[in-house]
């Protein structure tokens, strides 16, 4: 099912391969396989959402953890603007215990956006390192207004 707008720039995009993120560093997920890419929004070379115009948009992602070494890890997401700033709103984490492939993490949440400011999903583990799992780990966004 796709969440994007008719005639409204957007992208519902996935990762398929497994992304390794080491310990207490925010990391750039890649994100390389496209499902809908609305006026080309979304570039998976540079895992980068550019909005192509201003407006507000609604972002969203989805995090599915993968063990490497230990399931007492302990993951993080969020989205970032322009690569420096955490959006308001899309910051999330699971504290509890994790199931290898059936622990995940969902973030949403709006933002303006000026043309040309991009938009990118970060994962972090603290505790013990770990993957964002592929095929399930996705990134989608889409102007609303």
């Amino acid at each position: 099912m796709s969440v994007l707008l008719s005639g409204k720039p957007g992208a519902v995009h996935y990762t398929n391969y497994d992304n390794y993120v080491g310990l207490t560093t925010w990391t750039k997920i890649g994100i390389n396989t496209v499902e809908a890419n609305d006026q080309g929004a979304f570039d998976p070379a540079t895992n980068l959402f550019t909005a192509p115009v201003a407006g507000t948009y609604l972002f969203g992602a989805s995090l599915l953890y993968k063990v490497n070494s230990s399931t007492s890890a302990r993951m993080r997401g969020r989205l970032v603007l322009n690569g420096a700033t955490e959006i308001r709103g899309s910051y999330g984490e699971i504290s509890g215990a994790h199931v290898s492939e059936a622990t995940a993490l969902w973030l949403q949440t709006m933002v303006a956006l000026t043309a040309g400011d991009t938009v990118e999903l970060q994962g972090y583990f603290r505790a013990q390192d770990g993957y964002f799992a592929a095929d399930e780990t996705t990134f989608w966004g889409t102007k609303i207004g």
